[in-house]
Parts: C-alpha cells; structure tokens; sequence
C-alpha cells in the first residue's frame, strides 16, 4: 500500500526535502502530497513527478485542511511557526506524526499528553538552528558523558551567511533565510547566558556592541551576538551544571556594528506604523530618524547623529544600500520602520541566481575527564548550489525529510512532542547528513574556558 507523505507550505527552504522524498519515494513506496496556498510557485520538476501530487490549500479552511491531513500517512508542516497549532491539532484528532523545524510553542507543548496517549510522534526542532545544532552537540555531550566526563561549558554558534565567492558587498551579508527574521533578530527582551558561573544579560540596545570573535579554518573570521536565551535547553542538554552555556548568531566581523546604526536611527522599530509609508523615497525614510535642520542636508544630518566620517567605512555601507536616494520608492502601505528597512534592505541583499549562501556552525566543548581539563572545537561549513538549492535549504530541509522517513518507517518511535536530543533520533540523521556532505570538523584544543579579552566592549 502507497504511504502518503503530507507536506504543507512550501516556500524558500523546502528544495532539498522535497526533492529527497522525491528521490527515495519508488524505494520507499510513498506519495508526496504537498499542501500550498500558491500551488503555481511549486517548480515543475517537483510538481510533475509521477510521485507527487501539488494543490492549493489554505490552512484556514477548516474542511480542506482536515480532509488533506486524515488521508495522510504522516504530516510536514513547513508553515511559518504561528500557523503549526490547527496543523498540529488535526495530527492528534487523525492521528498522524507530526515533523516541523519550527521551535516548540508553548501550545504545540500542551499537546504533549495527547500525543503520548496516542503514541505520536511530534518531532520539532530538526532542521539546522533548531536542529542540527541539537543532533550535532548531543553526539559529542552523550560520548564525553559516556567516558566518564563533566561538562563545564557549551558554546554554539551558527550564521546564515553569503558565501564567499558571492561575497560582493561591503556588509559581507545577503538574505539566506527570512529577512523579517533578520531585521528584527535580538528584540523582545535582553539576551541571558551564563558565564563562568555568572548571569549575563544584554540588552537589546547593546546587543551588537557585545560580540564575540572567533576564526574558522579556511573560512576566516567571523564575529557572535548572543541568542535572546541560551538557557532554554539547559534542562533538555543536561547542563544545570555548566559553568558556562552561550548560543549566538554568526556573523562576518563588522557587520554588527554597523547594523548598530540602525538600531540607534530607530529603523528596526515593528511596534508602530508610519501613516504616509506608501511612496516615501529612501531618502525621506532616513529623514524620518534625524533632526530638522533649514540648511544641513540628510547625509550631514545623520553623520553628525551617528558620529561617523566620510571616509569611515560605515559611511560607505550606508551609501551601498541607496539610502539616500530621492528616486527609489517604498511600495508599502502603512508599514513599520522594520518593515520600510527590509524592504530597502531586500533589493541589495537578495541572492542572484547564480549566486551562493553559507550555513557556518560552530560548537565549543569544556569538560573534566580524570582530573584534567580538556576542550573539543567542531565547526561544519555547507556551501549552497544556487539559489534554488541553498546550503540554508539543505540544511533545514533535509534533516526534516530524514526524520519523517525515520518515523513513518518505525525506526523513531518515542512518543509526545519533542526535540531531537536522543540517540534514537540523532545518530541515523548525523549519518545520513555526512552521507549528503554534512558533516563536522572536530579538533582537540588546549581549555581555554571563558576568556574575557574576546567581548567586545
């Protein structure tokens, strides 16, 4: 009997989970299904294979959703986190296992009992960051554990970043990935992680003056802003212990400071709209953050503001960006700074056909084994095919596609909502991801532990 594979939502990072099921759907007897409100923006290679069915459906039909999810064998939700709930509560009704690379929510959580009680699967987290970071450093925390060893410190790291080849701009920095998730990284409250012992919090204000330096072999250096909470996976890695546990975002070194500018200016701002946003010139929406001045021009205004010099080169990657420009128009009505900047921000930093993006992660490893301290660096580095076949698509989408085969084949079978931290689920997928060229870099290294001489002030 043909199993069917249910995948709703199929935007920017699903090109290598569905070509995955696709190739593996004779050997492994299923039929992808694939569930989209724009069906047309499905590429024909996927939407005319024998195996492969595409319609429209719109997650809000109540009728449509629930007949397309009760004819299925197991459902992938690649909908934006907010839309998984209804998904997620049909799974239950029909009982079906339920995959996404989104972060738990705590509705998602609240369905735990249910899906154990049915003995479901409800696989979350399992694509790159959430994901491959969890997989990748319960391998080395399980095998350090299994050696007799403590963790003192956890450190993880990852960028979705421009690779190098592609690298044309003086941000060093292209969109691989949501841009609202971009502009908007760091708010909603003070980055918290611990530090040799001690509680660290940083502001949202001061969030990318605070970094973190590192180097990566044959890739360069990159610098680290602290994630909104490292914390949240103390309890689920097992290190209530650690001195130290730090989670940041990648970035290449120089960005933050300058994306600084924009927080100081006001332009990241998402909670108020601005009435006349519909047509304003980039120049007007940089003169919305200044002083008035009847004789200091836009661009003099806002170095005094900003404190910076013509030939600083934060001048310079202001003017790449065409904010000054009189002629260029934003098209969007009523919309919010963070809005308006992502929308200037899009048309500089969007990936060209032919070009590449980067995924960067990087794990730091402090343990006690026998009395002495040691410390393991792993790094992996993907690089992307175009801009079809990302390195950001690989690998969010297939460690997705290998769960749900790992699942509907009875291989993964613990029940209730979960991420994947167990042996059960990483060690088959870390396997198959180096089988696809995903793989980690290890190297044992002198402890270092917290050095302080690598925060930037």
């Amino acid at each position: 009997m043909v199993r069917t594979i249910l995948v709703v939502g199929a935007g920017k990072s699903t090109s290598y989970l569905l070509n995955y099921f696709l190739k593996k759907s004779d050997e492994e007897n299923t039929h992808i299904n694939i569930g989209d409100l724009h069906p047309e923006n499905i590429p024909d290679d996927f939407a005319k294979h024998p195996n492969c069915t595409v319609f429209e459906l719109d997650i809000f039909n109540e009728q449509e959703r629930k007949k397309a999810i009760s004819e299925a064998s197991i459902v992938v939700s690649m909908l934006p986190a907010r839309m998984h709930i209804n998904v997620a509560h049909d799974c239950i009704e029909f009982e079906k296992h339920f995959i996404t690379a989104s972060y738990i929510s705590d509705e998602l959580r609240a369905l735990d009992a249910a899906a154990k009680e049915k003995g479901l699967v409800f696989m979350n987290e399992i694509g790159l960051d959430p994901g491959i970071d969890h997989m990748s450093a319960m391998e080395v925390i399980d095998r350090i554990r299994g050696a007799g060893g403590k963790m003192l410190l956890f450190e993880s790291f990852t960028g979705g970043l421009v690779a190098p080849e592609s690298d044309t701009n003086l941000w060093n920095y292209k969109f691989t990935w949501n841009p609202r998730n971009v502009v908007l990284a760091g708010q909603g409250g003070a980055a918290k992680f611990i530090q040799e012992g001690t509680y660290k919090y940083i502001p949202y204000q001061k969030l990318f003056r605070r970094t973190e330096f590192l180097e990566i072999e044959d890739f360069g250096s990159f610098e680290v802003y602290a994630n909104r909470d490292s914390l949240k996976y103390r309890e689920a890695y097992g290190l209530q212990d650690a001195l130290t546990l730090y989670r940041g975002t990648m970035r290449r070194v120089g960005f933050s400071k300058a994306w600084q500018m924009f927080v100081i200016l006001g332009m990241t701002d998402d909670s108020y709209t601005i009435e006349n946003s519909e047509g304003m010139s980039y120049r007007e929406f940089v003169n919305l953050f200044l002083p008035y001045s009847p004789t200091d021009s836009v661009e003099l205004k806002l170095r005094h503001y900003l404190k910076i010099d013509q030939d600083d080169i934060m001048w310079g990657k202001l003017l790449e960006l065409n904010l000054f420009d009189p002629t260029k128009r934003i098209p969007l009505k009523n919309a919010t700074p963070a809005q308006m900047l992502q929308y200037i921000l899009e048309e500089s930093w969007t990936l060209k056909e032919h070009e590449k993006d980067m995924i960067v992660m990087y794990h730091k490893f402090g343990y006690e084994l026998n009395g002495e301290k040691k410390q393991i660096d792993a790094n992996m580095v993907v690089i992307g095919e175009n801009r079809t076949y990302t390195a950001m698509s690989k690998t969010v989408g297939l460690p997705v596609a290998m769960a749900t085969l790992q699942i509907l084949n009875g291989k993964i079978t613990t029940p209730g909502v979960q991420i994947p931290i167990n042996k059960e689920v990483y060690k088959p997928i870390l396997d198959e991801l180096k089988a696809n060229g995903i793989r980690f870099k290890e190297y044992e290294v002198p402890y270092l532990g917290y050095n302080p001489d690598s925060v930037a002030s």
